[in-house]
């Protein structure tokens, strides 16, 4: 599976954003997603993850309660709803694809930048 990132931005705090990942091929709905981020100088943490039904869905402590994760199965889209945004949530966001059968996260998108403003 093929995935891109988009709807990155610019946004001050307190301010939304809505990252979407676009996913190419037919076998989408065999994969769970997940949405990860990179700050400078920092390593590369999850966000929020989805199961393949999108029935589950787990997110990071920093993130609980102001990111929703959601999937489209039938649109091959997997988005991550960013409200409340803080300075602290600037990063590169990178959307992530887990085939059900693997232990770990196999394909990447190519990253969108999120820069939350004070």
């Amino acid at each position: 599976v093929q995935l891109q990132a988009s709807g990155g931005g610019l946004v001050q705090a307190g301010g939304s954003l809505r990252l979407s990942c676009a996913a190419s091929g037919r076998t989408f709905s065999t994969y769970d997603m997940g949405w990860f981020r990179q700050a400078p100088g920092k390593e590369r943490e999850v966000v929020a993850r989805i199961n393949w039904s999108g029935s589950s869905t787990d997110y990071a402590d920093s993130v609980k309660g102001r990111f929703t994760i959601s999937r489209d199965n039938a649109k091959n889209t997997a988005d991550l709803q960013m409200n409340s945004l803080k300075p602290e949530d600037t990063a590169v966001y990178y959307c992530a694809g887990r085939h059900i059968t693997s232990t770990k996260f196999d394909y990447w998108g190519q990253g969108t930048q999120v820069t939350v403003s004070s």
